[in-house]
């Protein structure tokens, strides 16, 4: 590694921020990949010289995003008072960084106290009863006295709820756009309100207007930066069931409101309880569990460092290629389980994956899983 973690030396320089903010908005380089590059270039300027060898390698060329596009962006959040950070440095939520795929690039605006406060997701159906509105706000408002920032996805209903009851305490709005693309767009008044002592969030680029599938990549952030998700209502096809199942694959407590088994919004919620998640009938029952976790000493990653490991290799056998391209198929499989049914070594496996995740020709997934793209 030639590049520090951020947090060892108080941030990202200028240089840096350009050059991380370059990888990841360059073509097929989501988190995970960008991480990889990361653990095998040492710096993200030199993972932007290698990459095009490696996506040709891997069977295409692909663009890379310019320093000039990157300044821009860098100006164009800067002029609505927003900032890019690392995992590591301040304003990044502490929880978020330990996640697996966690966004190596977070745009923040607003409060950075909230962001640095432990915080609790509320999250919900769009189409709320006025009791689940009324139990949401009850809720966020005693988490907010209680010293917690509440994070939500702005959404109609239970997520606006939460939003309002705590705009004095501190909330988090996390985009599934750019952060210049509030949405839903009747929702444009609250959200600047929560800028007052709270913040919001993008992963997503500055002017990019939300589509159906960035919104469970959203929600993995609002899990992701949170002890705990609290599930106000939900159908049982809802995209709140998304956020929950996120939080417990990255080992976050999930909490579900009972609700009627006549209204339609409580079947998710009564689902989750079945399967194990915690019931809510005040906030005394969330504090309760998260207490004991806010005890426990942080011990894990804080930025986008080398992992450590075997070293990759400098190039891949063709033979070697083409037996780990025949291993993948569209199920999803571990990286260690590629490495025993080839028993090529782990090096050359990342190697080649890393050149195929490039190349648009894998999908990285949660769990060191890969499949290869439709």
């Amino acid at each position: 590694m030639n590049a520090a973690p951020p947090s060892q030396h108080g941030g990202l320089s200028d240089e840096q921020r350009i050059a991380w903010l370059r990888l990841i908005r360059s073509e097929n380089i989501g988190p995970v990949t960008f991480r990889e590059l990361i653990n095998h270039f040492g710096s993200a300027s030199a993972a932007l010289e290698a990459v095009p060898d490696l996506a040709e390698r891997g069977g295409r060329r692909i663009r890379l995003t310019s320093e000039s596009d990157a300044r821009r962006e860098i100006d164009a959040l800067a002029a609505i008072g927003g900032r890019f950070v690392a995992p590591g440095e301040a304003d990044y939520p502490a929880a978020l960084k330990s996640v697996d795929g966690a966004p190596p690039v977070l745009a923040v605006r607003g409060n950075g106290k909230a962001l640095a406060s432990p915080t609790i997701a509320i999250v919900g159906s769009r189409n709320a009863s006025i009791a689940g509105r009324k139990f949401a706000m009850q809720i966020a408002r005693a988490l907010g006295e209680a010293g917690f920032a509440v994070a939500s996805g702005l959404a109609r209903g239970i997520d606006a709820a939460a939003h309002e009851a705590s705009l004095a305490t501190g909330t988090i709005a996390v985009f599934a756009g750019g952060l210049d693309r509030p949405y839903p767009p009747e929702n444009v008044p609250l959200a600047e309100r929560i800028l007052e002592a709270g913040a919001h969030v993008s992963e997503m680029p500055m002017g990019w207007e939300p589509r159906a599938k960035d919104f469970p990549r959203r929600n993995r952030i609002i899990s992701g930066m949170s002890l705990a998700v609290v599930v106000v209502e939900a159908a049982l096809r809802s995209g709140s069931l998304i956020t929950a199942r996120r939080a417990a694959d990255q080992g976050r407590l999930v909490f579900a409101v009972p609700g009627s088994p006549l209204d339609p919004r409580a079947g998710g919620t009564n689902r989750l309880i079945k399967d194990g998640a915690s019931i809510v009938t005040s906030v005394d029952d969330v504090i309760a569990e998260i207490q004991p976790m806010l005890e426990r000493p942080e011990s894990r990653p804080t930025s986008a460092e080398s992992t450590g490991g075997e070293p990759y290799a400098e190039d891949a056998e063709d033979s070697d290629r083409a037996r780990i391209i025949a291993a993948l198929g569209p199920t999803p499989v571990a990286v260690d389980e590629i490495i025993r049914f080839t028993g090529i070594r782990p090096a050359i496996v990342h190697l080649v994956l890393l050149e195929l995740a490039l190349a648009g020709r894998i999908e990285r997934m949660p769990g060191q899983r890969v499949a290869v793209t439709g």
